[in-house]
């Protein structure tokens, strides 16, 4: 039986007691695929790359979790991007009414969590 997480997903905030955190797609996707998520709280801008380039979004990972039917108990979008926000939450909802990912799957597009950035 897999680990139970509650896991957020952000490049900046501070990571909320009782989280793992995972600062990009591929930390995320490794924690989806072994553990058993029961909240996944989602920012949607996720960083730049050395060149300035930007790294892959929450919404890249709502796209992945959604083609390869990952599970989590309830999802949160805690993104302060407004239009970040709308896509991944119309996408989830749209791929659970498809039946891309599970029917009990709790979806809310607002942030479950305090968003707190202390620099460290």
């Amino acid at each position: 039986m897999k680990k139970e997480i509650n896991l957020y997903v952000d490049d900046l905030r501070d990571c909320p007691e009782g989280y793992v955190v995972a600062r990009n797609i591929d930390e995320a996707i490794d924690y989806l695929e072994n553990y058993k998520v029961k909240i996944l709280s989602l920012d949607h801008d996720l960083g730049e790359d050395a060149d300035g380039q930007l790294l892959p979004t929450g919404y890249d990972l709502v796209k992945l979790f959604c083609e390869r039917g990952y599970h989590a108990d309830r999802i949160y979008i805690h993104t302060d991007n407004g239009a970040g926000r709308e896509n991944m939450y119309h996408t989830l909802k749209g791929a659970q009414r498809r039946g891309f990912i599970a029917p009990d799957i709790e979806i809310y597009h607002y942030s479950i969590t305090v968003n707190r950035y202390s620099g460290d």
